[in-house]
């Protein structure tokens, strides 16, 4: 391996710990906001169900997906350390504002960023660099996987408020806290299954530029091992301004209505592994909550933080395309 490959491999795991501790939120924010259980034990929990993705998901198709975002012509390790750097500095600066924002379309942004600005080194056009199939896919799904974690999350809210009409409170409280651990474990698994896979994508690609593995390859091993590692470590560090912007400023949730997102949010993310779509864990998440406070009244959903967390969203892919094309010309020129 030469010394630019290790850097970015060593980058790409980086990367993965930062979005374990910049997603944590995802998972754990309703189960620390409803005092299932503690910050430090939520953090426990959610790593515990990352990792265990490693042993029984074995088709990598949203891994597939990220490697066929940059056309294999435009991909060098100079592209790829670029994309790195400009989506874990994407990260970090949101993570210190306390914006949930998309590790995931961060990637994806700083990748092609990166791909593009190397076409026009190459004099083409830089929009040939990248594959518009995937890169339409991930945009369109910015908007759609919140919309379809927020129906997901309002009919789960509703059929379980009709369910329990009759049930005690009291007694009801307990057996919705119980259950949370149960959803809060499964959007763990959820987001440890498709946001390590992101990584893997992008480690993939440079030993494939690298040549160390031929193209179409079985994916070594090691790749899903080291990915899974790093995501469920970074979880365990924890994340919590995000925590709090995620498990209390966007409406105030409950147990009961914990479980609701939690289920909304795992399923929505279970189906989109399922077609191989490189969705936001963060997004998904975000609008299985807003679906769960509209059970209750649309004044229920702090909309004017939700506007901003919106915002957010759609600036990720461009700024962090921004960011890793101005990386890459300096590298290139140093």
């Amino acid at each position: 391996m030469t010394l630019l490959l290790v850097v970015v491999i060593i980058l790409a795991i980086v990367f993965d710990f930062i979005n374990g501790f910049h997603d944590a939120a995802n998972s754990i924010a309703t189960v620390v906001s409803t005092k299932v259980l503690s910050p430090f034990m939520a953090v426990l929990w959610a790593a515990a169900f990352n990792f265990l993705a490693y042993f029984l998901i074995k088709d990598h198709k949203v891994a597939n997906t990220i490697a066929k975002t940059v056309h294999e012509h435009f991909i060098t390790l100079d592209v790829i350390l670029a994309g790195l750097i400009a989506a874990i500095t994407w990260n970090l600066i949101t993570w210190w504002f306390g914006i949930p924002s998309s590790s995931s379309h961060t990637l994806i942004g700083g990748f092609a960023g990166a791909g593009m600005t190397n076409a026009l080194f190459m004099h083409e056009n830089a929009f040939s660099a990248v594959n518009s199939a995937p890169i339409i896919k991930i945009v369109a799904f910015i908007f759609l996987a919140p919309i379809i974690g927020s129906i997901i999350g309002f009919a789960i809210n509703i059929a379980i408020l009709h369910i329990c009409k009759n049930a005690r409170p009291a007694k009801a409280e307990v057996w919705f806290k119980r259950l949370q651990l149960v959803s809060s474990g499964a959007l763990s698994f959820a987001h440890g299954g498709n946001d390590a896979q992101k990584v893997m994508g992008i480690i993939y690609v440079a030993l494939v530029a690298s040549n160390v593995v031929a193209k179409d390859a079985p994916m070594p091993e090691w790749i899903p091992l080291v990915c899974y590692s790093a995501i469920a470590f970074g979880t365990m560090s924890g994340g919590w301004k995000i925590v709090k912007t995620m498990g209390s400023k966007i409406t105030k949730v409950t147990p009961l209505e914990g479980v609701s997102a939690e289920t909304a949010g795992a399923v929505t993310l279970f189906l989109t592994e399922y077609f191989a779509i490189p969705v936001s864990t963060t997004h998904t998440i975000t609008g299985s909550i807003i679906g769960v406070g509209l059970t209750k009244r649309v004044s229920a959903v702090r909309w004017g933080v939700t506007l901003n967390l919106i915002w957010a969203w759609i600036i990720t892919i461009p700024i962090s395309a921004l960011i890793a094309g101005l990386v890459f010309a300096l590298v290139k020129n140093f």
